[in-house]
């Protein structure tokens, strides 16, 4: 049983992408899962509010005098638009770094209109419009407070990751971690979806304080998460802080949801073939097939359910769908 994802043009089937999906509950047990839920994939951005908490919990975030829009962004892959830019370069004058102590590297926008207008004005896109700035401001943060040097903070032995990497093995409990590395330079580790699943159970469980904190920041500054017209900043704002997502490279998701019944489930999706556009359907026929939004929440969240697809004269010429193979 696996989540397929159907590409049609007008009435045939084009392509298809597979995805996997899992959901366990407050003891990290498996309580729902289409395809393998020891499927073994890179977390890659998934991990930003696992790599923040590290800076709440250090002391670092308090210290630099961040405020919680500015917690937020370290949790994100933002769109690139100016509300995001002001915010990191407002988290570097505060450390006293400036661009060129982000090891992030530079990319386009992710948002159209402002990539356009960039262009247009001639203006240099640097390091701050990386979506994963955010996250590197916040370990600028943490060198800071560990009066480490923060020169190659990206690097596996630098006390920035070592504390890092500390802490999620202590979150999965495992003891050693095999890691890659991810599009901004940092590392990331690779994790089976059901424990990338228990550790979004964690951030919304509620028992965890220093979580409590990436979690509330992220649910109440969800346009800081990722920006306009993208899944994670409707996601979050249509659940009004009942729930909080993360996207991650190479199409992979994570969930912590509270249930009306008391309950946290955490999820985990991955589309196996990397493929962005498939991620979004997968993700809410996952949700939908163990009922975890209501008829409002699904509402808000409806473009998201069977994309339409347009050509380059905006013409309706198909869409995605997504539904669970028996």
């Amino acid at each position: 049983m696996s989540i397929l994802i159907k590409v049609k043009r007008g009435e045939f089937i084009e392509s298809i992408h597979v995805a996997y999906g899992v959901a366990v509950d407050e003891q990290g047990a498996v309580v729902f899962a289409t395809g393998d839920p020891h499927y073994l994939t890179c977390i890659r951005s998934s991990l930003k509010p696992f790599q923040a908490v590290v800076s709440v919990q250090n002391g670092a975030v308090d210290s630099a005098g961040f405020s919680e829009e500015e917690l937020a962004i370290m949790c994100a892959s933002h769109n690139g638009e100016e509300i995001h830019v002001k915010t990191v370069r407002k988290m570097l004058d505060k450390l006293k770094f400036n661009e060129d102590d982000l090891y992030c590297g530079s990319h386009e926008p992710y948002d159209v209109e402002t990539s356009h207008n960039l262009i247009k004005d001639d203006t240099f896109i640097g390091s701050v419009y990386n979506n994963c700035s955010g996250k590197h401001a916040g370990m600028l943060a943490l060198a800071k407070h560990l009066n480490a040097d923060a020169k190659n903070y990206i690097k596996n032995d630098h006390p920035v990751q070592k504390t890092i990497f500390e802490q999620i093995q202590r979150y999965t409990g495992l003891d050693q971690l095999s890691t890659g590395i991810d599009g901004c330079g940092a590392p990331t580790p690779f994790l089976t979806l059901s424990i990338i699943a228990s550790l979004y159970q964690k951030l919304a469980s509620g028992n965890y304080p220093e979580l409590d904190r990436i979690y509330n920041a992220m649910a109440q500054n969800s346009y800081m998460v990722a920006g306009r017209e993208r899944f994670d900043t409707d996601f979050i704002s249509a659940m009004k802080g009942r729930a909080i997502c993360k996207v991650g490279g190479e199409a992979v998701r994570g969930f912590g949801i509270r249930k009306s019944d008391g309950s946290v489930l955490g999820c985990a999706i991955k589309v196996l073939d990397g493929n962005m556009r498939a991620l979004h359907p997968a993700s809410m026929a996952f949700l939908n097939k163990l009922k975890l939004l209501d008829p409002e929440e699904n509402l808000a969240m409806s473009q998201y359910h069977k994309p339409i697809l347009k050509n380059h004269r905006n013409i309706e010429v198909g869409c995605i769908s997504a539904g669970i193979d028996h």
